[in-house]
């Protein structure tokens, strides 16, 4: 195939493949060609145009098929209008020819289409260039268009189509002829050619005037008759075609009018039209009135696609025109839906309904904007009110004439239910943004509605419950409110049956409700309505009036009471049980009994009764699984064996007492057949004989003389067979209509009067109203439902008697009933397969397979294509559930031999599906061998053109495909999203130039892609679509933001900007006033736009403002850039950084895409004015899911700007400015009325605010302060609020969120308060210093002033907060032990909800509440004070009055260690890494009381246990802040335990044994603090250090390792805290530990010594130095001397044997051991006398040191040596002074020729003099002059001759100052033996003499400098950060 792709056909390569493949060779080289001729360069195809021409033209008569010909023809019109066009009209001529052919034989119908198709392209490529030709162009398709056969009728209308769009105007001489020629095939009979004519008419209206004005009735009759018995495509293009041109007649283009003097029809005129085609149909007005008496009713299908026309007609005009005219449009629709016709029968009256209601969805929807919406939803209430006004005014006037005034109550019904279905969608779809229509008195949408709850018809009645419903979830915190107007209302009108049914009906809605609201209903309403249950049930005998309608609201409003879950079940569960028992009677005896009686309304009532008892135990079983224990499954079994056995009674009483029974028996069994679906069949196995014999006669029909068939047919089989099922349809963009059409019984019939209880059920996800199908339907789906459950579990030989039944059911009906059957059978068999799939179980034998075969098999070749479809699903089911080869191989064979043999349509395409259904459910199993049959087999069959059904034509409506390309861009926008969008600016770019003349309707501006998916967000209601477009986004987002950060912030600011726009009061005062003057001017724009937008193109106009969806995802997508960005650039948050780097910098090229890595302006901080701006916009919005969203996006961009400082203004940060903007963003969430959510969301950005430090204005702190205040006074208000709205959680939320704010704002100022301590007090400014800089800076004590009053209350209500906290999390086997009435912030009903707002918000509080303890010394002085005291009820552990200080600090302690132990123990994944924070830092405050460290240390155990828990957090978490923490905290702990110990020791006299390992030094495991804490410090030390553990194995040594900063610090924390332990011990436990810690700490030595450029000692280092100090001067008794000397001993041998010459790494920091060996030195000399190998190895590594070439290490060498040479103990310091002082004395000497070049080596040499002048001082008198005469002469040569001083380096100079300096100083100190060596070399006193001289000579002139001068090199210039001497 690649040799196809070349722009000339490659006829070499054409010719030399085989017959078969040419075909396909051509049809890639078109496609080849489609792609490359666009994009070509303009000469080359000049220059082959001739031969491609006549290899195109050649193409023309080789008979290609339909893909062929049409990108031919593309591929023809693309190459002449990018080429000449000289040739163009021999081409067009050699068509026409061929059109003109008298060959009408099937062969040469292929070229004939060809023809056709080239001809139609040519014109549309290039319209008016071909001018003169097209009147015989037109004529001759016409002539050909009178005789062609239907494919070819089709392809000329097209072609038709594509000419008049071509041409435009020019062509109007032949506009008559065209139309004539054509309207008659809107009626053919090829539904193709219907579709082909639709599209030629519609393009011809564009130009041609009369189709809308003279002819525009007769357009119209005409398109009601082509809808007549159409398919889904014909009436989407023929509704298009009628909607254009009423939408045309109502509003001309203007060129047309500007044209011709146009008489425009009316609104009135145009309507009407369309409801002739809805009411009366195609017979219309040209059929005489005869029809019309005998009331015919309107085809299903017409009336549909005029539903459809009506959509396409208002989207014609635009959502202005809507807006304009919505009264008009309203009412007419209403008056449809009341019209007698369109309501002749129930189902009727429904279908009618959906079509209004889907015509008042897709416009209201779609086209108008929120404002707009709220007045459309204020037009429907007043339409509901007038109609309420006339029902209400027949009801009452009891005069009205019967039967006139009873039509018109049933007529308002249907108007009832499609308004207030449409106002619920429309409350629902606004949301919060819909409280005006609530708020306004003069709207009183609640009232208008309530009133119709009254309503006669109960249909009315469930639509204005259903209607509540929307607006309790839109607005929740209408919810409670209305459950307590409408117990009233029930409580008060008791006697009137509507006002029973229609108030129950609101309260089981309202319910319904509930999950959809998060905050929930309070605990108390559950009670209600169960007491108002129990009393409708109980009074329900009282009154026979109104016996039935109590029985029925009862139940309901049980069944919706289980919705509210288990939590609040639970509490009336007993109460059900009993209710359940007693509905049925007790034993078969009563049941007998019951026979006898009654009447035929008693029976009536208790069947209702029954019905409605059994369903609301399935609404139990559904939502209350947790309480289905095996005690309460037996006890509901009880009364469910009763109802089945009472089944079998009921046909002899409806034979007694009438057929009006049947209904309610049928209910009955419905329910039944719901719960018995839900429990697990083994409970009722001893009924399945009984209960299959009820369910086989369901489903066979046995006692229905109906013929109703089962809805669940389409969902039993697979989703790929949907285009033969019709189910595609539910992928359509007009399902809700479309439903109607479906062969199935009251298929799209859906209603809620066809069952109450669907009210308070969850809705499925695709529906927007529940619609239950009648109870007929119902019954025999819950019929097949049941039996697919129970048939896995029945014996193989019952099974085998159900299908030989089935079998002869089937035979013995006849025609349609024998359908209906098959179709209920065949589903009930599907079921039973796919349950016997889920139980994995098998079939059974032979027999039973044989008969489930024989009934597939028949079905196969059934003329109906649904049965066809189920026979072949189940022969795959069946084939998978038997999973044996060779059954899988005789069901295929025989398909095959079927499909070779027949040759009528329907066995084939039966046979067909059925080998595809065996390969797709077992593909695996020997599908191999079957695979190329099956394959060769359909290929053969696709060919063949008598049987079109298997041709399978991919049906295409509008929704799949926006679904599929935005589910396309999805994928592509995951990989390549930067390319995509480019792609799609490029395409809109070429569409505006025009060049590119496909007809891209995509409205891409300069928001490129990403708006025009916003943009669709507001449009569409398909879920999927919308969530595709939300994942599509995000992607782009993801690889976009960042890059382009203006684009996507202008994105989403153009977005929330438009929240301004909606319902009146906003915020901020300035905006409103803008909003006024902008409203002005919209009403003086008025005229004109009216005038200028006749029919003008409403693409021009965005459609709608964003909604509120809109918005909140774009509040999302804001908070998602900042964290993007937060990952990208330092410079996003950094001012200063981000103005430097403001240039552009250079470009990166991605594929095509050029960006600019960062232009100018692109950094974050750049736009912080316009973040806070939208995150200002969405937390003041009315939508609550906005104000969340911007309160989040106002917390991030504080967390993340906080500490971003303002370059212009040092010492202030950038957010300072915004101080009242947030302020006042933060302000309404406090409002009483805000729902609690967001007061908890707005305590925590208040928090996060005061938090931040950012807020420098006192009194700006204080307002954000004061709001905190304000809800702490709520807090205290107690439980038991008198206005509660939502549930008890939601308070519990609330409380906590505030509780939680201010512990952070405790922490915080806590932190300030520290910190301002630790910091040097400042010094007073200076005058001339500028005052500005610091002026407004808060004091820092400012933050504590305002948090101190609200202390003492506060710390009561944490401590309350965290003992709820400690038993909510108790384990469920001490539920018992948790208080009856509940926390202090919870209620017991709550319990469940509120652990995980407990879990929110305790780990603040407890660092809060430690903090506090800790500062008053545990409360003890808070106990005395009285604050504000806070009535907090519950358990608190509070100072009960019997309890002394020492036992509340127990209390206290234990509650928070408690809380911290049980939670570091194990915290789950997804804990938060901060509350594992306040965890350890609460833990380490609590460490600082005295007390409390007391109190851990002398349970010895808890402290153990801390730390073994802290051990396990590290191997669980292991952030270096964590670690970090967890080391302060041991180290806390261990400290504790020193104080602890030496208050025993200063008590005990014998200290010998105190302290851990005792008299024999046993650390026991479990209960040794000093094991536990070893085991966290090892284990720290060996993840930072892994190699610490390993052996040096071959002597091969590695470098040590540099660390992270971090791993430094924790390393060193560990090494201190390690050096502590051994104080622990007693002298035996000391001995024990101390091998393993000098081991460690000298192996952290070696780890980290690393040698630094700027010659630091690293962190570890020092530490592990400190801590080899603090070991070795540690005083340890006598008795384990020994010992103690073999372990100073080994370890100095270690430290040697790590820094020995040969085994360092390079890079080893020689200085840190030589230090170290100093120290054990000096700190251990009498343990290391006389250990001759030791002093040899330490002496080797000291001169090693003193040969270093590093001047640094030389000189810290002579430092550390001088220490050893003055240690007091002289029988340690002289060998080495003997050894090393010669040393030292020749490298002196060498410098004299090597001076020193530079100020380390001066500085080496200076140190070694040092070192010299030491040993003279120690020398005796009589050795003195010996040593000076070392030291003297060295001195003395280190002096430059005066004549080259001048010349020498300052290293040099340097050198000659200190030696002339030292001898000034030596000479007066040893004035004898100075003189003594001067003299006896004369040399040396010239030298010296000469050198003074010229000094003195200096200084003459330079003495007034000189006076100040300090003396050159005089101090050593290293020093040590800490001093280990």
């Amino acid at each position: 195939m690649e040799l196809a792709h070349s722009l000339l056909l490659n006829e070499e390569a054409l010719a030399h493949i085989t017959e078969a493949k040419r075909a396909v060779f051509i049809f890639e080289w078109l496609r080849f060609l489609d792609k490359v001729l666009i994009a070509a360069n303009k000469v080359d195809v000049k220059e082959k145009q001739k031969k491609l021409v006549e290899q195109l033209t050649g193409l023309i008569s080789s008979s290609p098929g339909p893909p062929t010909r049409k990108l031919l023809a593309k591929n023809l019109a693309v190459l002449y209008s990018i080429g000449d066009t000289f040739t163009v009209f021999q081409t067009l001529d050699k068509c026409n020819d061929i059109i003109k052919s008298k060959d009408d034989t099937a062969a040469y119908l292929p070229t004939k289409l060809a023809a056709v198709a080239c001809v139609g392209a040519f014109y549309e490529r290039m319209g008016r260039m071909l001018g003169s030709s097209f009147p015989e162009t037109i004529n001759n398709l016409l002539k050909a268009l009178k005789s062609a056969e239907s494919q070819g009728r089709g392809e000329i209308l097209l072609s038709l189509q594509k000419v008049l769009s071509g041409l435009g105007g020019a062509a109007a001489s032949c506009h008559r002829d065209i139309y004539k020629n054509a309207r008659s095939m809107l009626t053919d009979r090829s539904m193709a050619v219907r579709c082909a004519v639709a599209k030629c008419l519609l393009e011809l209206q564009n130009e041609a005037v009369f189709i809308w004005t003279t002819e525009l009735e007769n357009v119209a009759t005409l398109c009601f008759k082509a809808l007549e018995g159409s398919t889904y495509s014909v009436r989407v293009s023929v509704s298009t075609l009628l909607g254009t041109a009423m939408a045309t007649a109502l509003m001309p283009k203007q060129a047309t009018v500007m044209r011709q003097n146009v008489k425009r029809a009316t609104l009135e005129e145009v309507l009407e039209l369309m409801a002739t085609g809805f009411l009366r149909g195609g017979s219309g007005f040209l059929k005489s009135g005869g029809e019309m008496l005998k009331g015919a009713s309107v085809s299903r299908e017409v009336r549909v696609g005029v539903t459809q026309a009506y959509v396409v007609f208002v989207t014609a005009l635009g959502g202005q025109w809507l807006e304009r005219n919505f009264a008009v449009f309203l009412s007419h629709l209403l008056e449809l839906v009341a019209h007698p016709r369109a309501t002749q029968t129930h189902v009727e009256a429904v279908y009618s309904r959906r079509c209004v209601s889907f015509a008042l969805r897709a416009t209201l929807g779609g086209l108008l904007g929120e404002k707009a919406q709220i007045a459309a939803a204020k037009e429907i209430c007043l339409a509901i009110g007038k109609q309420m006004k006339a029902v209400e005014a027949v009801v009452n006037d009891p005069a009205s004439e019967g039967r006139a005034g009873a039509a018109d109550v049933s007529a308002s019904q249907h108007v009832m239910v499609c308004a207030l279905k449409e106002l619920g969608s429309l409350v629902q779809s606004l949301s919060a943004t819909a409280s005006p229509l609530i708020q306004e008195p003069s709207v009183g949408l609640l009232e208008t509605v309530s009133s119709v709850l009254l309503h006669p018809s109960m249909a009315a009645r469930l639509a204005a419950a259903w209607c509540l419903r929307c607006v309790a979830v839109a607005l929740p915190h209408q919810l409670t409110p209305l459950l307590e107007r409408c117990a009233e209302c029930i409580n008060n009108l008791k006697n009137s049956p509507e006002a029973v049914s229609g108030y129950s009906f609101a309260m089981a809605a309202l319910l319904g409700g509930v999950h959809q609201c998060p905050l929930g209903v309070p605990h108390s309403k559950g009670k209600m309505v169960v007491s108002i249950a129990e009393d409708l049930l109980r009074s329900a005998a009282q009154n026979s009036r109104l016996s039935l309608q109590r029985t029925q609201a009862g139940w309901l409003l049980l069944g919706a009471l289980m919705t509210l879950g288990p939590s609040l079940v639970r509490y009336h569960l007993p109460k059900m049980l009993l209710l359940w028992r007693n509905v049925f009677p007790r034993s078969q005896k009563e049941l007998e009994a019951e026979k006898a009686r009654g009447d035929s309304f008693s029976w009536q009532v208790m069947l209702e009764g029954r019905a409605g008892a059994l369903c609301a135990m399935r609404s139990f079983v559904a939502h209350c699984p947790e309480l289905l224990t095996e005690d309460v499954i037996r006890r509901l079994m009880t009364p469910i064996e009763c109802a089945m056995t009472m089944m079998s009674h009921v046909p002899a009483v409806i034979k007694v007492h009438g057929a009006h029974l049947k209904a309610s028996a049928a209910m009955v069994r419905l329910r039944l057949y719901d719960i018995l679906a839900l429990l697990p069949p083994k409970t009722y196995e001893g009924s399945f004989n009984a209960l299959l014999r009820e369910l086989v006669a369901e489903f066979t029909l046995t006692d229905n003389s109906a013929n109703t068939t089962t809805s669940l047919l389409r969902s039993l089989c697979h989703y790929d067979d949907s285009v033969l099922m019709g189910s595609w349809l539910q992928e359509t963009d007009h399902k809700s209509i479309e439903d109607q059409l479906q062969p199935n019984s009251a298929s799209g019939s859906g209603a809620l009067e066809h069952d109450p209880s669907s009210i308070y059920l969850r809705i499925p996800a695709a529906e927007a109203v529940p619609g239950p199908l009648p109870l007929g339907v119902s019954v025999i789906d819950a019929s097949v439902a049941l039996f697919g459950v129970v048939f896995p579990h029945v014996s193989f030989k019952h099974r085998l008697q159900m299908l030989d039944h089935f079998a002869e059911c089937i035979k013995q009906a006849k025609g349609v009933r024998q359908q209906a059957v098959q179709l209920n059978i065949f589903t009930a068999v599907l079921s039973a397969l796919k349950g016997l799939a889920e139980n994995k179980s098998s079939l059974g034998p032979e027999e039973v397979r044989k008969s489930a075969l024989a009934l597939v098999m028949g079905a196969l070749d059934n003329p109906n294509p649904i049965l066809r479809c189920a026979a072949g699903e189940a022969l795959g089911r069946m084939a998978q559930v038997v999973g044996e080869a060779s059954f899988i191989a005789r069901m295929a064979q025989h398909s095959f031999d079927k499909l070779k043999s027949a040759r009528d349509v329907v066995s084939r395409t039966g046979h067909s599906l059925a080998l595809g259904c065996l390969h797709r459910y077992v593909g695996g199993i020997g599908s191999g061998q079957h695979l190329k049959t099956s394959v060769s087999i359909l290929l053969a069959l696709a060919q063949d053109a008598t049987c079109h059904e298997v041709q399978v034509h991919l049906c295409s409506s509008h929704l799949l495909l926006r679904r599929a390309a935005v589910a396309c861009l999805r994928q592509l926008a995951q990989r390549e999203a930067a390319e995509v969008c480019e792609y799609a600016m490029s395409l809109a770019r070429r569409a505006g130039d025009g060049k590119d003349n496909t007809s891209i309707n995509l409205n891409i501006t300069e928001t490129g892609l990403e708006g025009v998916l916003f943009g669709m967000l507001d449009r569409e209601t398909d879920r999927k679509l919308c969530s595709d477009i939300h994942d599509t986004l995000g992607h782009m987002l993801s690889s976009l933001a960042v890059e382009k950060l203006p684009h996507w912030l202008k994105l989403c600011k153009d977005v929330l900007a438009a929240s301004t726009e909606v319902g009146g009061t906003v915020a901020s005062g300035g905006r409103r006033k803008e909003e006024e003057e902008d409203s002005e001017k919209k009403d003086e724009m008025d005229d004109d736009i009216m005038f200028t937008s006749l029919g003008q193109d409403d693409k021009s106009k965005p459609s709608v403002a964003p909604r509120w969806v809109t918005r909140v995802f774009a509040a999302d997508c804001l908070c998602r850039i900042i964290h993007l960005c937060e990952n990208a650039d330092k410079a996003h948050f950094d001012l200063a950084a981000a103005r430097l780097a403001k240039p552009t910098t250079p470009k990166r090229v991605i594929g095509l895409y050029v960006t600019r890595v960062s232009s100018a302006g692109d950094f974050l901080v750049l736009h912080l004015c316009d973040l806070i701006r939208m995150a200002f916009m969405a937390a003041t919005d009315h939508s609550n899911q906005l104000r969340m969203a911007g309160l989040q996006a106002l917390e991030d961009i504080i967390k993340k700007f906080a500490a971003v400082p303002e370059p212009e203004f040092p010492g202030h940060v950038i957010l300072e400015q915004y101080q009242a903007n947030v302020g006042a963003a933060l302000r309404p969430a406090f409002s009483p009325d805000t729902p609690s959510d967001i007061t908890a969301k707005a305590c925590q950005v208040c928090s996060a605010w005061i938090g931040s430090g950012v807020v420098s204005d006192l009194n700006d702190l204080r307002r954000v302060h004061n709001l905190l205040v304000s809800s702490l006074d709520k807090v205290q208000a107690g439980k038991g609020q008198s206005s509660q709205l939502y549930s008890e959680s939601a308070t519990t939320m609330e409380k906590l969120a505030v509780l939680k704010a201010w512990a952070e704002v405790f922490v915080v100022a806590m932190n300030i308060k520290k910190e301002s301590q630790s910091m040097p007090a400042r010094p007073p400014k200076g005058e001339d210093e500028d005052v500005g800089d610091e002026g407004d800076a808060l004091p820092p004590d400012s933050l504590m002033t305002l948090v101190q009053p609200e202390l003492p209350s506060l710390s009561r209500l944490w401590l309350a907060v965290l003992s709820d906290y400690a038993l909510l999390t108790l384990p469920a086997e001490f539920s018992s032990q948790l208080p009856p009435e509940g926390g202090a912030f919870y209620t017991p009903e709550t319990i469940d909800t509120a652990r995980l707002h407990y879990r929110n918000s305790w780990a603040s509080v407890l660092h809060a509440e430690a903090l506090w303890l800790s500062s008053t010394g545990f409360g003890s002085a808070e106990d005395s004070v009285e604050g504000k005291t806070a009535p907090v009820t519950g358990t608190v552990v509070t100072s009960a009055p019997g309890k002394n200080t020492d036992d509340l600090v127990k209390d206290r302690l234990h509650l928070l260690l408690g809380i911290s132990i049980e939670f570091l123990c194990f915290p789950r994944a997804e804990e938060p890494i901060e509350d594992v924070m306040s965890c350890l830092f609460a833990l380490c405050t609590l460490l600082d009381s005295p007390s409390a460290r007391t109190h851990i240390a002398e349970d010895q155990l808890l402290a153990v246990e801390l730390l073994n828990v802290l051990h396990r957090l590290l191997l669980t978490r292991d952030p270096p802040s964590v670690q970090l923490q967890v080391t302060t905290l041991v180290q806390k702990t261990i400290r504790a335990a020193q104080e602890h110990l030496e208050h025993i020791r200063s008590s005990k006299t014998d200290e010998e044994c105190v302290g851990e390992g005792g008299e024999t030094g046993e650390l026991l495991p479990g209960k040794s603090l000093v094991f536990a804490a070893m085991e966290l410090l090892v284990f720290i030390l060996v993840r930072h250090l892994p190699h610490l553990k390993a052996k040096d194995a071959d002597g091969v040594r590695r470098a040590p390792q540099h660390l992270s900063d971090d791993s430094n610090r924790l390393v060193a924390a560990t090494i201190t805290a390690l050096a502590e332990l051994p104080a622990l011990c007693s002298p035996a436990g000391s001995m024990t530990i101390l091998p393993t810690v000098l081991f460690l700490i000298t192996g952290v030595l070696r780890e980290t010594a690393v040698k630094t450029s700027d010659c630091s000692v690293p962190v570890p280092v020092s530490a592990a130095l400190q801590a080899i100090k603090t070991i070795l001067s540690s005083p340890l008794a006598p008795r384990s001397q020994t010992q103690w000397s073999a372990l100073v001993r080994s370890s100095l041998a270690t430290v040697l044997e790590h820094s020995q010459p040969d085994a360092r790494g390079a890079g080893v920091d020689e200085v840190s051991l030589l230090t170290a060996i100093t120290l054990f030195l000096l700190s251990a000399s009498s343990e290391l006398l006389g250990v001759s190998v030791l002093q040899k190895g330490c002496i080797e590594r000291f001169r090693h040191g003193l040969d270093s070439a590093d001047p640094w290490t030389q000189a810290r060498c002579y430092q550390l040596l001088l220490s050893v040479f003055q240690h007091s103990c002289r029988s340690l310091s002289t060998p080495y002074i003997h050894s090393l002082a010669p040393v030292l004395v020749e490298k002196l000497k060498a410098v004299e020729h090597n001076r020193p070049s530079a100020p380390a080596e001066l500085q080496a040499v200076q140190e070694g003099v040092k070192v010299l002048e030491g040993l003279v001082a120690m020398g005796e008198e009589q050795n003195r002059v010996q040593l000076l005469a070392l030291l003297v002469p060295t001195l003395i040569s280190y002096l430059l001759e005066d004549t080259t001083f001048s010349t020498a380096s300052s290293s040099s100079k340097g050198l000659h100052e200190f030696a002339l300096q030292s001898l000034m100083h030596t000479g007066p100190l040893y004035p004898a033996a100075f003189k003594t060596v001067i003299g006896a070399a004369p040399e040396l006193k010239t030298r010296l003499e000469a050198a003074i001289r010229s000094r003195q000579a200096n200084s003459k002139a330079k003495t007034a400098a000189r006076q100040t001068q300090p003396t050159v090199q005089a101090a050593p210039t290293i020093k040590l950060k800490t001093s280990f001497f």
